[in-house]
């Protein structure tokens, strides 16, 4: 199977399959990924070589399948494998302490399930947008800076050879 090279990936992972549903429509309307969706952290895992960018990661995964590993079990195993990419929990549960649990593990951030879910959802993925946008234009600005002082560095030993052989060597008249 052929990987378009260009593709942007975002996983939606959530045992809620109309809950998926109704976030890829969502999002498919606003934003230019392509979208594949699961039912169990385990099947997101064995497609992490797809490299999606985002993964949308539901807190509670084993509501129908009571051995399937949670959210914050399969956002360990993304964030030690896969360390850049962008998860961003997704919970009906309106706690402190699983907002914070998750942010320790890993998590880009931490959406409550509700009525301003979706909405608050597309602010999330446009700041990881931005923060990729700001990511891609430093590692611009590395490259040309290296190359810049690469340049410059051989401008000098370039001089310092001219001098050498140009130059005087009877500094004593």
């Amino acid at each position: 199977m052929a990987i378009e090279q260009s593709s942007r990936y975002i996983f939606l992972v959530d045992d809620e399959p109309i809950q998926n549903e109704m976030l890829k429509d969502y999002i498919s309307e606003r934003f230019k990924y392509q979208i594949k969706t699961y039912e169990s952290g385990e099947s997101a895992l064995q497609d992490m070589y797809l490299n999606p960018e985002i993964v949308v990661l539901d807190f509670h995964l084993n509501s129908h399948l009571p051995n399937a590993q949670n959210g914050v079990e399969v956002l360990k195993k993304i964030k030690e494998q896969y360390p850049a990419v962008q998860v961003i929990m997704l919970s009906g549960q309106d706690k402190l302490e699983v907002a914070i649990d998750s942010m320790k593990h890993g998590a880009y951030d931490y959406v409550i399930k509700g009525e301003t879910a979706f909405s608050r959802m597309e602010n999330v993925l446009n700041n990881i947008n931005e923060l990729s946008s700001v990511r891609a234009a430093n590692n611009s600005y590395k490259k040309v800076i290296a190359a810049l002082w690469a340049a410059l560095g051989a401008i000098v030993l370039i001089a310092f050879a001219l001098l050498y052989k140009f130059g005087s060597n009877d500094y004593s008249r």
